[in-house]
Order: C-alpha cells, then sequence, then structure tokens
C-alpha cells in the first residue's frame, strides 16, 4: 500500500470526470473505495460494478470507517461528509492532491490546456499502450470501447489531465508536461489572464531535469511563453516552425489525414477515424509526445487510425430515417466553433444546435462569444444554464446569448427555457438529411434519448 495505514478512501463526488478515474485506480490498487454522488450515471454505474460502494446522498453516516476523504474543487466545506470528517478528524484532500500523488509513482505525462485534454490523453494512452508500455491512464471522460476512463498498468509510465481549474495542476509534477492551448477560462480561480499564463509556466517549468516540455507552437500565449521556459522543451503545430509539423491535411466525414513532419524529415502519413482539424492537433500532441518517449512512428499511426474517440466527443448517438443524432462537450466559445465548424466541413447537412451553458460565471464572460459560435449552426435551441458548482449571479440567464444575437442580427439562436423544451422543438424542425447536436458541459445530454425516442416515433 502506498498510503501506508491510509487504506479505506471515501470520494464526494465520485461520479465527477475528475474523480471517478481516481477512484477506479485505487480500487484496482487494493483499496476500499466507497463515496457518494447525487447523480447517477454510466460511470457510477461502472463503478458500482467493480465493487465500489456509491451513495447517492450526501450524508456524514456514510463515511463508515474511510481514513482519508478526497473532494472535487466542486464541494464545499459544509458538505455533512465534509463536515464529519474534519469533526472526526480525517484527512480531507482535493483530488488534484491524490493525482499528484499518484503521479509521483511513475514516470508521468500530465496533458493541460484550456481545450483537447480529454482526447489528447486518451490518444496518448492508447498509443503506449499499443507499444506495450502498459500504462496507468487517467482520463477526464469514458474512452471509445473501454466503459471507462481509467486503466491500472504495470508499465512504468502514467498518462493524466492536468486541470487548470482551481490551480489543480499545480498540485502536480509531471515528467512530461504537454500543453494542447491557453485561452481564458476558470479566471475566477485566477487574478486574470497574466496570473493564468504564469501558473501554466510554473507548471511547465515544475518537469525534471530528465523530463520534457511539449507545446503548441501555433498558440499565440504559448508562443509568447516559449523563451520563459527552463526546461527541455519541444512543440507541435501546422506552422512550418515547428519542430513536429501537420502538413497536407485532408477533412471528411469519415475522419481526416495528414503528413506528419519531424524538422523538415517526413516520417509518413497519419490518418483518424475522428473528424476536425481540431483532432488533428490533439493527434500531432500525442505523437509528438510519444515520439519523445522513443515510440516508433507505425506504432503510433496504426494506433491512431485504430482510435475511436472520447464518450461526448462528437459522439454519434444514433441516425434515424436520416437524421443525425451527435452528443458533443463543448462548453467553451472556442470549442464550440471547433465542433460546428468540423460537421459542416465533414458532413452536408443543415445543423440543429441545442446548447446548454455550463456555469453562471462563464456565461457572464463569455455571452456574446457564445452568440457569435452559435450563429454557425443552421438552427441554436438555447436550453438554461447548468449551474455546477456555483450559485446563480443576478442577472445572469442563458438569455443573454440569444438577446445579444438579436442585436447582431442572429435570428438562428432561439431560447426555449428547460432543456426538455427543447426534444419538441427539435423533433417539430427536423427533417431528413439533418444533424441535430446536443452541445454542453452539463446535463444537456440527458435529453438525447428522448430525441431519439421522437425521431423513431415520427418514422413509425
Amino acid at each position: 500500500m502506498i498510503f501506508g495505514k491510509y487504506k479505506e478512501l471515501y470520494f464526494v463526488g465520485i461520479g465527477g470526470s475528475g474523480m471517478s478515474g481516481i477512484a477506479e485506480i485505487l480500487h484496482n490498487l487494493g483499496y476500499k473505495i466507497s463515496g457518494s454522488d447525487i447523480s447517477a450515471g454510466e460511470v457510477t454505474d461502472h463503478l458500482s460494478s467493480l465493487g465500489v460502494t456509491i451513495f447517492d446522498h450526501h450524508d456524514g453516516a456514510n463515511l463508515g470507517t474511510a481514513n482519508v476523504v478526497v473532494i472535487s474543487s466542486a464541494v464545499k466545506e459544509d458538505n455533512p461528509e465534509v463536515v464529519e470528517a474534519r469533526r472526526q478528524g480525517i484527512p480531507v484532500i482535493k483530488r488534484a492532491e491524490m493525482l499528484g500523488e499518484l503521479m509521483r509513482l511513475k514516470y508521468s505525462i500530465g496533458i493541460s490546456g484550456t481545450h483537447g485534454k480529454t482526447t489528447t490523453t486518451s490518444m496518448l494512452g492508447k498509443i503506449m499502450t499499443d507499444a506495450r508500455l502498459d500504462p496507468t491512464i487517467i482520463v477526464g471522460g469514458i474512452v471509445a470501447g473501454k466503459g471507462s476512463g481509467a486503466s491500472l498498468g504495470a508499465g512504468d509510465y502514467l498518462v493524466a489531465e492536468a486541470d487548470e481549474f482551481d490551480r489543480s495542476f499545480l498540485s502536480m509534477f509531471p515528467s512530461m508536461a504537454v500543453i494542447t492551448n491557453i485561452e481564458p477560462d476558470h479566471l475566477e480561480c485566477y487574478d486574470g489572464m497574466d496570473d493564468l499564463e504564469n501558473s501554466f509556466l510554473t507548471y511547465m517549468n515544475r518537469v525534471p531535469f530528465y523530463g520534457i516540455v511539449v507545446y503548441n507552437a501555433d498558440d499565440p500565449v504559448l508562443a509568447k511563453l516559449r523563451g520563459k521556459i527552463t526546461r527541455a522543451s519541444v512543440n507541435y503545430g501546422l506552422s512550418p516552425d515547428a519542430d513536429y509539423q501537420a502538413v497536407d491535411i485532408r477533412l471528411s466525414e469519415h475522419g481526416s489525414e495528414f503528413e506528419l513532419f519531424h524538422r523538415g524529415e517526413h516520417l509518413g502519413k497519419i490518418t483518424l477515424g475522428v473528424i476536425g482539424e481540431h483532432n488533428v492537433r490533439n493527434a500531432l500532441a500525442a505523437a509528438a509526445a510519444a515520439l519523445e518517449l522513443e515510440v516508433d512512428f507505425v506504432t503510433i499511426a496504426d494506433s491512431l487510425r485504430n482510435f475511436r474517440g472520447v464518450g461526448r466527443r462528437f459522439e454519434i448517438k444514433a441516425v434515424v430515417n436520416d437524421i443525425m443524432v451527435v452528443d458533443d462537450y463543448a462548453h467553451h466559445p472556442t470549442e464550440i466553433i471547433a465542433t460546428l465548424g468540423s460537421a459542416q466541413k465533414s458532413y452536408s447537412r443543415r445543423i440543429i444546435a441545442v446548447f446548454q451553458p455550463h456555469l453562471f460565471s462563464r456565461t457572464q464572460l463569455f455571452y456574446r462569444e457564445f452568440a457569435e459560435a452559435l450563429r454557425r449552426a443552421d438552427i441554436c435551441c438555447l436550453v438554461d444554464i447548468f449551474p455546477s458548482r456555483e450559485q446563480p449571479i443576478p442577472g445572469v440567464t442563458a438569455e443573454m446569448i440569444s438577446k445579444y444575437a438579436e442585436t447582431k442580427g442572429y435570428n438562428n439562436i432561439i431560447y426555449v427555457g428547460p432543456k426538455e423544451n427543447a426534444v419538441g422543438r427539435v423533433l417539430a424542425e427536423a427533417r431528413a438529411g439533418d444533424m441535430i447536436i446536443t452541445i454542453g458541459a452539463g446535463s444537456i445530454t440527458r435529453i438525447n434519448p428522448d430525441i431519439v425516442k421522437g425521431l423513431k416515433k415520427n418514422v413509425s
């Protein structure tokens, strides 16, 4: 046991994307794991199937004989389980600290950045698995074909997402740091953009002398920071001066292809089964990291060819009467632009989007940018904000987006209220050849079965 006498761990919010993978890894290491989550679903069902005890409510009595309590950044101090742990003198630690402890045990690769972390981590984890390195993988999503975002390996490597929310990644000391991009997000946790940028720089410069930083050469913020990186580094991108460069990019509804060059040397073709230029960049990051770990190119290309994506990342849920139903996790304007842009470039379909803003603070900061992003859809049904960890902010609603859109003459964005209201609107609008895509990091995915059911009913 790596934590000495601490053998029973309790996770508050165990079904969260950042929590479930750590819980599964520790369960597989032989720890007694239990936890609570008020939102049951596929993730909690998976953990239960492994033998993890999960409560659907928060109560101090749930702790039982646990001697460590792990919480996500969204859990407040007045949570009854946290209160009881404090009363008993049980250590209460954040998930980032626990992940940081796991990362100390192996040569760890931390994937960070505003966008693309989950997919890049999944791609690199698959490459390393196919290279027979048997890595431990901790992903903030469900990898297609696995039913989970975590796997315990016996090898010397650990691949994990390193999230900047709540400065979580500063609890980690990776051997290799991969940075996909840096944009304004989670600014409620930082003293402005300069503080966010400096935190990423601190994270990169924590890499040990034997490690390396792999970063996106096309990102303007990283380009600005490159001269301040004190550790060994390489970069990747589409620009000719990138160390690892993607050229001759070809996009289609079946995926994408590009030629990979390393400092002018042609390594070969990469073929992907996932769509969009953003996934070309994700694959480029994963390939660059793998090559720096001395994985051969043929293994990398073969692995990426068979990569089938991550749950809720442009996940095709059904095709009914030639109407495609897609679910996507995009919750930042840049991500929405990438998702809708990929759909437009890869498919010749009219796009009906249903967008659920995630967080009041993010909506307040980006309502204009959300409108600009969503105007790319032919029709967009806008539903109420998913609050997640936040309390309402007076005056901040999803209607801010639609009202701003009206001032710009974007007539495609329609506010419909609760997410359930979007189902009937979408079913009334949809016709053969359309794509219906639900977008957001909250509960919007739950209306997908109702949409599919309604489409099938319309056919019959």
